[in-house]
């Protein structure tokens, strides 16, 4: 068993407990939270004090390219269709050690700033791995891409077999879903066959939607520099007269049958939001990520206000630089409790996990983290976190 005591605990769910502690069992779940005084104290129980620090739920990360750990600071690219290519570049000259590699950095990086569950995005299926053995908590979602619809079948063959592949590395801790990539990199016919297969298998699916100007231009008017670059490879592009959301939502794509993660959704009006509400999706804000590549600022508040699950995620390190989504919530106009609440159960929920994680209560799987005190008041450096604890293990400090 594990105790831990702390100035202050902060359920989330609940008000601030000021001199509080949290008693972890043996099965890794909380068995009790509340002052000090109150909490169980069993002979043989690891005793942890933090006299000076927050306890919390443990962060979660709704975005995440965790295979992408070792390009940090690595392409310069201004311009985003360019800035895609250079990615696809620099990925093809990895190898599955380096991805392997990565992919466990990425993971332990995250720990160190106190993120104990990651929603991760990538096609090489390492962070899979990773996450499996070093039993860390995520959502893993193996992308496929296929802007050509003669490529349809072969594209979803080779979905279909890394699904497989990757199958025996899920667990209740480690859950497997797919990812059509974005507008630019799926063809109409490929976007039907795997939302068809996510609900034949029961995958849940993550996707980059309405993310910047760029992808509008390409989706509405069949323009601009993904249009012309699907052109020079000789796939045909015929403009939709409609923003992404409405051409997803056209294709039947969004059903309520399969759980969707909206990632980004910068470019979107008041009847996209419509749209994603009533599809039962969520939405991952990547505020620093939208700002580096000059794509906007997603309306945070309407999305909130129309009822939309969001959480906040980080993005690729090549993106933001960091894994720090205290970070991000500054960039996103956050404060207080209004922060915690948006980085930990919000977060959860629009991941389907908060019957799980996300607060401090009993029963809940024991994902916690302490930070300063201040943590609250002024965001702190990326990797800050005095101790990271997954599922009553700790996992850092």
């Amino acid at each position: 068993m594990l105790r831990i005591r702390a100035r202050s605990v902060h359920p989330v769910t609940a008000p601030p407990i000021e001199d509080g502690a949290v008693l972890v069992d043996p099965g890794g779940r909380i068995a009790a939270v509340g002052p000090h005084r109150h909490v169980p104290a069993p002979p043989g129980a690891e005793t942890l004090e933090f006299p000076d620090a927050v306890l919390i739920p443990g962060l979660v990360n709704c975005h995440t390219h965790l295979e992408l750990t070792h390009l940090a600071g690595k392409n310069a690219e201004r311009q985003f269709a360019q800035w895609i290519r250079t990615i696809r570049t620099l990925k093809e000259a990895t190898t599955p050690t380096e991805f392997s590699r990565s992919a466990e950095q990425g993971v332990r990086d995250g720990w160190a700033a106190g993120v104990t569950c990651v929603a991760d995005t990538g096609s090489t299926g390492a962070p899979l791995g990773a996450l499996a053995r070093l039993e860390a908590r995520g959502i893993y979602y193996q992308e496929v891409f296929g802007p050509d619809p003669a490529a349809c079948g072969a594209s979803l063959a080779e979905l279909t077999a890394g699904v497989e592949r990757l199958r025996p590395l899920a667990s209740d801790r480690v859950r497997l879903g797919i990812s059509p990539h974005a507008p630019y990199t799926v063809s109409e016919p490929l976007y039907r066959a795997v939302a068809e297969f996510a609900r034949r298998e029961r995958l849940p699916v993550a996707l980059h939607l309405a993310e910047s100007p760029e992808e509008s231009q390409l989706v509405r008017d069949g323009a601009g520099p993904f249009a012309e670059a699907l052109r020079a490879r000789g796939i045909a592009v015929q403009a939709q007269h409609c923003s992404p959301v409405q051409y997803l939502s056209r294709l039947g794509v969004l059903q309520h049958a399969t759980r969707f993660l909206y990632i980004h959704c910068v470019q979107v009006d008041a009847q996209d939001i419509a749209i994603l509400r009533d599809s039962g999706g969520a939405v991952a804000h990547c505020p620093r990520s939208n700002r580096a590549h000059g794509h906007g600022v997603a309306p945070l508040a309407a999305l909130c206000e129309a009822g939309l699950a969001v959480g906040l995620g980080t993005d690729s390190v090549v993106s933001a630089g960091d894994v720090s989504l205290w970070s991000e919530a500054a960039v996103a106009g956050l404060e207080g409790e209004e922060t915690l609440r948006m980085l930990t159960i919000e977060g959860a929920r629009a991941l389907g996990l908060d019957g799980q994680i996300g607060s401090l209560e009993v029963g809940k799987q024991a994902d916690l983290a302490v930070f300063p005190s201040t943590v609250l008041h002024r965001p702190p450096p990326p990797s800050t976190a005095v101790l990271t604890v997954v599922a009553g293990r700790v996992v850092h400090g």
